[in-house]
């Protein structure tokens, strides 16, 4: 970590946010650190500054969090592109050499700017207490956020709290930074959550048509946290399964203030709706998603491939207007495993097959956005972070670990997968051995949460009914009869650290397995 990384990230977001007062000496669009934190619209302008840059780095949830999961094709598309993240992060094939990602995901970019933030606005003394502690209550949360996705991913990380340039640390000695053990790391991110949910008190006031962190948002990520160290050992951290009450308390202080939406496909059109929790906002004009790289180039498509009743595809047929192109695809096992009448099947994919009939692809329709006044494809469908399908979802792998009924959970999600077609006789679900549980809960959320960054954390998470991580039951691998990891890839759970990091900071070791 050099320190001319932390200097010129500094710079960057105060000169991205908010506006100066009238009464500056300053130039208006000037900040230094002397005079950037004298009033409460700039705090509140670094804040959505943070919201900013967290949206900016919202691809970590699909390539740290889902692509490895077992639900993805790698190598070549069924339109014959190059996929992206194919290897090593799609086939899972990490090497000390291959580690599919660098410089941790550019997220310590993101924890200064969110450090910075807690140091400044812990000093200033113009905000109202009850201000201080709402902004007080998200800048926790966020990092909190942050270290978590980084926990998973390498296990123990090293664990920055203060800008140290402005301590007054400015050699590359002072600014090197050993990794923390896993339990070090946990403890920092649960101490952090414990600040937020603190902070915000009773306050669970949502701004930014839920596209800012809250209170709610902190009780769904400390449920996760507590979910995972319920149930999964890393490095000198043994799971603990008691861990899953806490995170039961958390998810019920959530239950009941959210509800599913009627419509499935309302969930990701209506912004801001009663299901959504948290959201990174896109909106035309502003920004947008990257689901257009799950999709179809008109040129490799139209004309080329049949639909399921044999018709020769000749139209547009999700008006895309040439806007994309396959660098991702789903594997054909996960549609496969949907019911033709479970409603989020044809509103999750756009299936294709080959002039014999035979499956060949499948493009995605779930968040690609809408054609806007001038005509254009725009993919500006909200990343959803954190949803009540969730909770529901949560609870109900809470209770199996518990040796509850997890039916009541499940149902509410099938209940509206099916609308008009719901049977609870046909398609409800009966509670079962807690091996049929859990792979059931698990089939439900791969329907449910497909691109939404979950499949990978969820079967590294879940166990089979031997108690073993689903990450080594074939059971749970679309379209390959083995598992996504063998027993002796385990060390292939945490991603290796690239080897320019590495060289950067000699304090930090590489993860068991990989050769430094």
């Amino acid at each position: 970590m050099k320190c001319i990384k932390y200097i010129v990230s500094f710079f960057t977001l105060l000169l991205a946010t908010s506006c100066g007062s009238l009464l500056d000496l300053s130039p208006e669009d000037y900040y230094g650190s002397g005079n950037f934190w004298n009033t409460e619209a700039q705090v509140k302008g670094f804040m959505l500054g943070l919201h900013n840059q967290y949206r900016g780095s919202y691809s970590m949830y699909y390539v740290m969090g889902e692509a490895r999961g077992g639900t993805s094709r790698n190598g070549t598309s069924s339109q014959n592109t190059s996929l992206d993240y194919s290897s090593p992060i799609k086939d899972n094939t990490f090497t000390k050499d291959r580690t599919g990602i660098s410089s941790w995901n550019g997220l310590y970019s993101n924890l200064l700017q969110v450090n910075l933030f807690i140091q400044k606005v812990n000093e200033v003394n113009f905000l109202d207490a009850a201000t201080k502690s709402y902004l007080l209550g998200q800048a926790h949360g966020l990092r909190a956020n942050y270290y978590f996705m980084l926990y998973k991913t390498y296990g123990g990380v090293p664990i920055v709290e203060r800008v140290k340039v402005l301590d007054g640390q400015i050699t590359a000695e002072s600014l090197y930074q050993a990794r923390a053990t896993a339990q070090e790391t946990m403890d920092f991110i649960k101490k952090d959550l414990k600040i937020s949910e603190e902070s915000f008190g009773s306050n669970v006031t949502i701004n930014g048509n839920k596209s800012q962190w809250s209170k709610y948002a902190t009780l769904m990520l400390k449920a996760e946290v507590y979910l995972w160290t319920a149930k999964v050992s890393t490095g000198n951290l043994q799971a603990n399964p008691s861990d899953a009450l806490i995170a039961k308390d958390a998810l019920n202080e959530v239950y009941g203030k959210f509800e599913l939406m009627k419509s499935f496909t309302d969930v990701f059109s209506e912004k801001g709706n009663k299901e959504v929790i948290f959201a990174l906002r896109f909106m035309d004009g502003e920004a947008t998603n990257f689901a257009s790289s799950f999709t179809y180039s008109n040129n490799v498509f139209l004309g080329q491939v049949y639909g399921r009743k044999g018709n020769l595809i000749d139209t547009d047929t999700l008006q895309l207007k040439n806007s994309g192109i396959m660098r991702n695809e789903y594997k054909w096992g996960l549609f496969a495993s949907m019911d033709a009448k479970d409603v989020r099947r044809d509103a999750t994919f756009l299936d294709y097959y080959d002039q014999e009939g035979e499956p060949k692809g499948l493009a995605f329709k779930k968040c690609i956005g809408i054609i806007n006044q001038e005509g254009n494809r725009v993919y500006q469908n909200d990343v959803i972070v954190y949803r009540y399908a969730d909770v529901l979802l949560m609870l109900a792998e809470i209770e199996n670990m518990t040796g509850g009924d997890v039916s009541p959970y499940i149902n509410q999600i099938r209940e509206r997968a099916y609308a008009a077609n719901w049977d609870a006789n046909q398609f409800g679900y009966k509670n079962g051995s807690k091996d049929e549980n859990e792979l059931a809960i698990l089939f439900e959320r791969d329907k449910e949460f497909v691109w939404e960054g979950k499949r990978w954390f969820d079967v590294v998470r879940m166990k089979n009914g031997a108690g073993e991580s689903l990450v080594f039951d074939a059971r749970v691998n679309y379209d390959d009869p083995n598992p996504i990891l063998t027993k002796d890839q385990a060390y292939m759970i945490l991603w290796p650290i690239d080897i320019n990091t590495l060289n950067n900071d000699p304090e930090l070791k590489n993860n068991p397995g990989y050769d430094n």
